[in-house]
């Protein structure tokens, strides 16, 4: 089976991984840069252009959409859908979940435990948003941000009402979200491949900080998930349409709650955490689902 990973870096961890395990399976791996491909489209005939390359022989896609290129990446996604090209990632799924207001939205309208959260365009008057999610101290999102960045802790109301009035004179949306005391910088990252969870860890934030990123420095360790916080990420999932995907979870007196679903988690922290092959999970998925 020849399988395209499409990632603009193919020295990272993930793509080096899943690259690996689809040559030990017995399939053709590349990498495209998806920044690169062009989009045809003519009556009755779509192709996928790479560089001077007519990208139609593929039958399978992996791809690794970073956040900042979300609108190209589906595109690109859905021209490869319309070709009848197998992705381990729909563009739906993917304009779902990347979506952070439109994911808790989802979620929380099925009954999926979330975090308090308010949105609104009309941000003059902050104390009204503090308010909504139960007072100080707040989480402030940025809903474009990754990797923590754009993520604040409001911890007294001029901090938190001065952040949200910054925001708004740059235009910037965010949601603010009540703050979980009772998880004491920490999260659970299931990682979540064709409905089953293949890897689970728990992260803590060090010293100082609530972040609980592992690109800010927090440390790892393997955990096996109870039924709710199974139950959590793998409805999620579903609800989001996503196969593969890596679910945040927070531990909160009134049980787990879904912080975010990434519809393109790093496979690195999770597998050497762990120890499981992540990246030979999805490539044994992809082939299940082509039947190459």
């Amino acid at each position: 089976m020849k399988i395209a990973i499409l990632s603009r870096g193919p020295q990272l961890y993930s793509t080096q991984a899943l690259f690996e395990a689809a040559k030990l399976r017995g399939h053709e791996p590349r990498v495209i840069d998806h920044l690169y491909c062009q989009l045809v489209m003519s009556e009755g005939e779509l192709q996928v252009r790479y560089g001077n390359e007519i990208l139609n022989d593929i039958d399978a896609i992996i791809p690794r959409i970073g956040a900042s290129v979300t609108f190209h990446g589906a595109a690109l996604i859905r021209q490869f859908e319309l070709m009848n090209v197998f992705s381990a990632l729909s563009s739906d799924s993917l304009l779902r979940s990347r979506d952070k207001l439109r994911c808790l939205q989802i979620l929380g309208s099925q009954g999926i435990g979330i975090p308090k959260t308010a949105f609104s365009n009309y941000i003059d008057a902050p104390k009204e948003l503090i308010k909504e999610v139960g007072g100080i101290p707040v989480v402030i999102k940025l809903l474009k941000g990754t990797h923590g960045l754009g993520v604040i802790l409001g911890k007294d109301e001029s901090t938190a009402e001065s952040v949200l009035e910054a925001f708004n004179r740059v235009h910037e949306k965010v949601i603010v979200q009540e703050f979980i005391k009772e998880s004491n910088g920490e999260d659970i990252r299931a990682f979540v491949v064709n409905g089953k969870i293949v890897a689970s860890m728990k992260r803590k934030a060090m010293a100082g900080e609530f972040r609980s990123n592992l690109h800010r420095g927090a440390t790892a360790i393997n955990i096996k998930l109870d039924s709710k916080e199974e139950a959590a990420a793998l409805q999620a999932t579903e609800l989001l349409g996503l196969k593969i995907a890596g679910v945040d979870i927070l531990q909160s007196k009134r049980g787990p709650l879904v912080l975010e679903v990434n519809p393109s988690p790093g496979l690195e922290g999770i597998s050497l955490t762990t120890g499981v092959d992540v990246a030979n999970k999805i490539i044994e998925f992809i082939e299940d689902q082509t039947n190459l």
